[in-house]
Protein backbone atom coordinates (compact mmCIF):
# COMPACT_ATOMS: atom_id res chain seq x y z
CA UNK A 1 0.00 0.00 0.00
CA UNK A 2 1.45 3.37 -0.90
CA UNK A 3 0.03 5.14 2.37
CA UNK A 4 1.63 2.87 4.95
CA UNK A 5 0.18 4.27 8.28
CA UNK A 6 -0.91 7.03 10.03
CA UNK A 7 1.60 9.47 10.33
CA UNK A 8 1.06 9.31 6.05
CA UNK A 9 -2.45 9.95 6.74
CA UNK A 10 -1.60 13.01 8.90
CA UNK A 11 1.04 14.32 6.65
CA UNK A 12 -1.60 14.59 3.94
CA UNK A 13 -4.02 15.65 6.14
CA UNK A 14 -1.83 18.80 7.02
CA UNK A 15 -0.53 19.06 3.51
CA UNK A 16 -4.24 19.32 1.95
CA UNK A 17 -4.96 22.12 4.38
CA UNK A 18 -1.82 24.18 4.27
CA UNK A 19 0.44 22.78 1.23
CA UNK A 20 2.85 25.51 1.82
CA UNK A 21 3.11 24.69 5.91
CA UNK A 22 7.48 24.13 6.22
CA UNK A 23 8.92 21.02 7.33
CA UNK A 24 9.90 22.75 11.13
CA UNK A 25 6.23 23.26 11.58
CA UNK A 26 5.15 19.81 10.09
CA UNK A 27 7.76 18.56 12.59
CA UNK A 28 6.09 20.21 15.49
CA UNK A 29 2.32 19.23 14.60
CA UNK A 30 3.08 15.46 13.81
CA UNK A 31 6.20 14.71 16.69
CA UNK A 32 8.08 13.67 13.96
CA UNK A 33 11.44 14.38 12.60
CA UNK A 34 12.38 16.66 9.77
CA UNK A 35 14.20 13.96 7.62
CA UNK A 36 11.72 11.50 8.23
CA UNK A 37 8.67 14.15 6.81
CA UNK A 38 10.86 15.03 3.88
CA UNK A 39 11.58 11.34 2.69
CA UNK A 40 7.80 10.60 2.99
CA UNK A 41 6.50 13.63 1.08
CA UNK A 42 9.21 12.38 -1.57
CA UNK A 43 8.17 9.05 -1.42
CA UNK A 44 4.36 10.37 -1.44
CA UNK A 45 5.05 12.60 -4.37
CA UNK A 46 7.18 9.65 -6.68
CA UNK A 47 4.28 7.22 -5.83
CA UNK A 48 1.61 9.66 -7.35
CA UNK A 49 -0.30 10.16 -3.77
CA UNK A 50 0.62 14.23 -4.11
CA UNK A 51 -0.05 14.64 -7.81
CA UNK A 52 0.76 18.74 -7.29
CA UNK A 53 1.19 21.63 -4.62
CA UNK A 54 -0.91 24.34 -5.24
CA UNK A 55 -2.96 27.21 -3.84
CA UNK A 56 -7.17 27.93 -3.37
CA UNK A 57 -7.85 31.41 -5.14
CA UNK A 58 -10.50 33.42 -3.74
CA UNK A 59 -12.15 33.84 -7.33
CA UNK A 60 -14.77 36.77 -6.11
CA UNK A 61 -11.51 38.89 -5.04
CA UNK A 62 -10.68 38.55 -8.95
CA UNK A 63 -13.73 39.58 -10.24
CA UNK A 64 -15.17 36.11 -10.90
CA UNK A 65 -18.80 36.12 -8.75
CA UNK A 66 -20.32 33.56 -10.63
CA UNK A 67 -19.37 29.70 -10.49
CA UNK A 68 -21.97 27.61 -12.66
CA UNK A 69 -21.58 23.94 -14.25
CA UNK A 70 -23.35 23.61 -17.58
CA UNK A 71 -24.78 20.14 -18.01
CA UNK A 72 -23.98 19.22 -21.94
CA UNK A 73 -25.49 16.54 -24.49
CA UNK A 74 -22.94 16.11 -27.26
CA UNK A 75 -22.19 14.42 -30.67
CA UNK A 76 -20.04 11.44 -29.63
CA UNK A 77 -18.06 11.94 -33.37
CA UNK A 78 -17.06 15.48 -32.10
CA UNK A 79 -16.38 14.54 -28.68
CA UNK A 80 -12.01 15.60 -29.28
CA UNK A 81 -13.08 19.25 -31.28
CA UNK A 82 -16.02 19.76 -28.89
CA UNK A 83 -13.69 19.75 -26.10
CA UNK A 84 -10.51 21.14 -27.71
CA UNK A 85 -13.20 24.03 -28.24
CA UNK A 86 -14.74 23.93 -24.40
CA UNK A 87 -10.76 24.45 -23.30
CA UNK A 88 -10.32 27.04 -25.63
CA UNK A 89 -12.94 29.43 -24.20
CA UNK A 90 -11.95 31.68 -21.41
CA UNK A 91 -14.26 31.20 -18.94
CA UNK A 92 -14.20 27.08 -18.99
CA UNK A 93 -12.46 25.64 -15.97
CA UNK A 94 -12.99 22.03 -16.22
CA UNK A 95 -14.80 19.42 -18.44
CA UNK A 96 -16.09 15.96 -16.95
CA UNK A 97 -17.12 13.28 -18.51
CA UNK A 98 -20.22 11.86 -16.64
CA UNK A 99 -22.87 9.12 -16.50
CA UNK A 100 -26.27 10.16 -16.34
CA UNK A 101 -28.77 12.26 -18.28
CA UNK A 102 -25.45 14.66 -19.92
CA UNK A 103 -22.37 13.45 -21.86
CA UNK A 104 -19.98 16.11 -19.79
CA UNK A 105 -20.20 18.96 -17.16
CA UNK A 106 -18.43 22.09 -17.37
CA UNK A 107 -17.77 24.19 -14.86
CA UNK A 108 -17.35 28.14 -15.67
CA UNK A 109 -16.38 30.97 -14.04
CA UNK A 110 -17.46 34.72 -14.58
CA UNK A 111 -18.20 37.85 -13.31
CA UNK A 112 -21.53 37.92 -13.57
CA UNK A 113 -25.12 36.61 -14.41
CA UNK A 114 -25.02 38.54 -18.09
CA UNK A 115 -21.26 37.21 -18.97
CA UNK A 116 -22.84 33.60 -18.01
CA UNK A 117 -25.82 34.41 -20.44
CA UNK A 118 -23.43 34.85 -22.77
CA UNK A 119 -20.60 32.20 -22.60
CA UNK A 120 -23.42 30.08 -22.74
CA UNK A 121 -25.63 30.73 -25.37
CA UNK A 122 -22.96 32.62 -27.77
CA UNK A 123 -19.32 30.38 -27.12
CA UNK A 124 -20.42 27.15 -25.37
CA UNK A 125 -24.06 26.38 -27.31
CA UNK A 126 -22.87 27.36 -30.60
CA UNK A 127 -19.63 24.94 -30.93
CA UNK A 128 -20.70 22.35 -33.82
CA UNK A 129 -21.99 19.44 -32.17
CA UNK A 130 -23.54 20.52 -29.08
CA UNK A 131 -27.12 19.35 -28.78
CA UNK A 132 -28.54 21.16 -25.47
CA UNK A 133 -26.77 22.74 -22.68
CA UNK A 134 -28.66 23.39 -19.17
CA UNK A 135 -26.84 25.36 -16.75
CA UNK A 136 -26.60 25.22 -12.98
CA UNK A 137 -25.47 28.62 -10.87
CA UNK A 138 -23.81 27.87 -7.74
CA UNK A 139 -26.07 29.75 -4.92
CA UNK A 140 -23.53 28.76 -2.35
CA UNK A 141 -21.32 25.92 -1.07
CA UNK A 142 -19.99 23.96 1.70
CA UNK A 143 -16.66 21.54 1.56
CA UNK A 144 -15.97 19.01 3.99
CA UNK A 145 -12.58 17.55 4.20
CA UNK A 146 -12.77 14.04 2.28
CA UNK A 147 -12.75 10.83 5.12
CA UNK A 148 -9.80 9.55 3.57
CA UNK A 149 -8.11 12.51 4.97
CA UNK A 150 -9.33 12.57 8.52
CA UNK A 151 -6.77 12.27 11.19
Amino acid sequence: MIVEDDLDRRLLYELYHDGAISIPTLSKKLNSNNSVLYSRIKRLVRNKVIKKFTIQVDESKLGMGVRAEVGINRSPRRKNDIHKKLIETPEVVSITEVTGRFDIIVTVHVPDLETLHGTVTNKISRIEGIHNTETFVELDRVDKDPEYLQP
